[in-house]
């Protein structure tokens, strides 16, 4: 990473950058494969099967199996590629995000009709440390 990527301070966001496209290349042509129902009935015919014909990592290919579409992110993929392994299984977009999140599924889907989550101290994820350590002592705060 030789750029000055300010974006990686940004609390629960992956930015899919070049070097997450690099990362996640295999994962991402394997999602996009799903866009054909031979594919589609092939994988969930036998799932690790078709995985092992792809040049994905072990971190990657458990991550379809648990469907853990955040663990997905970091490790390159691109949501509206995931999206497709979501689809495979019968969700909707709302469901597949949702399930990325705290909320079930129509709680995600108010919070978004109402405007999305608060900014409210989600800004930088430098603030957090901030917040939670005394600068002078580096020590934290709290039970001490």
């Amino acid at each position: 990473m030789g750029l000055d990527k300010a974006y990686l301070d940004i609390p629960g966001t992956t930015m899919f950058d070049t070097d997450q496209a690099a990362k996640g290349y295999h994962l991402n042509q394997f999602a996009m494969s799903l866009m054909k129902a031979e594919n589609r009935e092939r994988f969930k015919a036998d799932e690790n099967g078709y995985l092992d014909e792809w040049a994905m990592t072990d971190d990657q290919k458990q991550g379809v199996r648990d469907r853990d579409f955040n663990r997905l992110l970091s490790l390159g993929g691109n949501i509206y590629f995931l999206a497709k392994i979501g689809a495979t299984d019968g969700k909707n977009y709302v469901q597949i995000v949702s399930s990325m999140t705290e909320n079930d599924e129509h709680a995600h889907k108010e919070m978004m009709i109402n405007g999305g989550r608060s900014p409210e101290g989600n800004r930088y994820l430098h603030e957090w440390a901030d917040e939670n350590t005394d600068e002078a002592t580096n020590e934290s705060k709290g039970d001490n």
